[in-house]
């Protein structure tokens, strides 16, 4: 006997939103806290009571994925979190802190050469990377923060910059790649890792990283609220941490946790989706024949302009006016547009302006040229031309980045 399961309650399911997760993609999500304002928590550093009571309160609609149980604020903006007036710099000296930091730097430098190049994103006030260059004096560390420190010390670099993976690992070609309590502030971390991971693919490139983020998980099994506010807009739990690796296209090499369960995180090694960069690849080849044909295209109808031979455009909205619209195809050049739709008839072409006009204004105004947009349907235009007798010289579809003669020359709508 199948067992039967318990009954819905629906006043716990009156929560579920369509909201995107930002760690695993899953768009289902239900309400994790009542919903309320309140202001930034961290980086307004009001200097007056008046200040500090006129703060605007930002909403707080924290929701949590109902597939990998990842938690964040479905009404976040990051425009609203002025990070270049109060940078977010954690600040912990605690003895437990300090010897979790030590054990990273440790673990780290344990699975690299002596000469590594690292970069770190997001790195505050520099000291993690201070730290990583004097127990790796011959290594190479560079920080992007474009609200950090700046300036170069020896073998290190912090540049005032917003890290680009597609610019800066071509540049740098580094063995590691470091970040630290960045992503949860992030719209989109999901996004960053998988242009990161993919950004390393396409430059032949395989480097260790390494991500740490706060865990929520004893939050959630303690009930704590304090953990959730607008600065923070993801909050990672250990499975919602697990399953973005999961689809960054990276080999996990190590998942954990420190600071008695409040943080996880990962080391990793960026592998890359080779199929990723061959569609990449194809996609530009594909931009670049359209740009052709569209050069091609308007040459042509430039041509058939100054040849003087009247044109009519079949077809004013939709296919057709996406081609008329693409190609330049102007009212003062191209006057006229006809279409079988009465429904169309006297409205304009959006953009170009053309008034659309019935199939039979062609009977009584003949043309030289038609030119058929819409592919797809060319067959069936081409036998209704020919079975109200429209006279006409010739039909052109665009085939291949160039206007083809339908019964000329070779195409597969025939």
């Amino acid at each position: 006997m199948p067992r039967e399961r318990p009954p819905i309650d629906d006043q716990r399911l009156d929560g579920i939103r369509e909201a995107t997760c930002p760690a695993c993609g899953h768009h289902v999500a239900a309400r994790f806290l009542p919903e309320t304002r309140q202001p930034l928590a961290t980086l307004a550093w009001p200097t007056s009571r008046a200040d500090a009571e006129a703060m605007p309160r930002l909403p707080l609609q924290f929701v949590r994925c109902v597939d990998c149980g990842h938690v964040f604020n479905a009404a976040f903006a990051y425009e609203m979190v002025p990070y270049s007036e109060k940078p977010n710099l954690m600040f912990n000296r605690g003895a437990l802190w300090t010897t979790f930091v030590r054990d990273t730097q440790g673990a780290l430098l344990a699975r690299l050469p002596e000469d590594l190049h690292a970069i770190e994103i997001g790195h505050g006030d520099g000291s993690f990377l201070v730290a990583l260059s004097e127990l790796q004096p011959r290594g190479r560390f560079i920080g992007f923060d474009p609200h950090g420190a700046s300036g170069r010390h020896g073998n290190i670099e912090f540049r005032a910059d917003l890290f680009d993976p597609m610019v800066h690992l071509r540049e740098l070609r580094p063995d590691l790649i470091i970040s630290r309590h960045v992503l949860e502030h992030l719209t989109n971390p999901l996004g960053f890792l998988q242009l990161l991971s993919f950004a390393a693919a396409a430059h032949g490139l395989a480097p260790r990283a390494y991500f740490e983020v706060p865990c929520v998980d004893r939050a959630i099994e303690a009930r704590r609220t304090v953990d959730f506010y607008y600065e923070h807009s993801s909050q990672f739990t250990t499975l919602s941490f697990e399953r973005m690796l999961q689809r960054c296209s990276v080999q996990v090499e190590r998942i954990g946790h420190g600071y008695d369960g409040e943080v996880i995180y990962g080391f990793v090694r960026l592998t890359g989706s080779p199929d990723q960069v061959f569609g990449a690849e194809t996609t530009a080849r594909h931009r670049v024949a359209v740009q052709d044909s569209l050069d091609e295209i308007s040459r042509q109808l430039t041509a058939i302009h100054a040849a003087k031979r009247r044109v009519a455009i079949w077809g004013g909205t939709g296919k057709s006016a996406a081609f008329i619209n693409r190609y330049g195809v102007d009212a003062v050049r191209f006057p006229v547009v006809v279409d079988s739709d009465r429904a169309k008839v006297g409205t304009f072409v959006p953009g170009a302006g053309q008034e659309i006009r019935f199939r039979d204004w062609l009977k009584h105004h003949p043309v030289d040229v038609i030119i058929v947009p819409p592919q797809w349907r060319a067959r069936d235009i081409v036998a209704e031309i020919e079975q109200q007798a429209i006279p006409f010289e010739t039909i052109l579809i665009e085939h291949d980045g160039r206007l083809v003669d339908y019964f000329e020359e070779r195409h597969p709508y025939r």
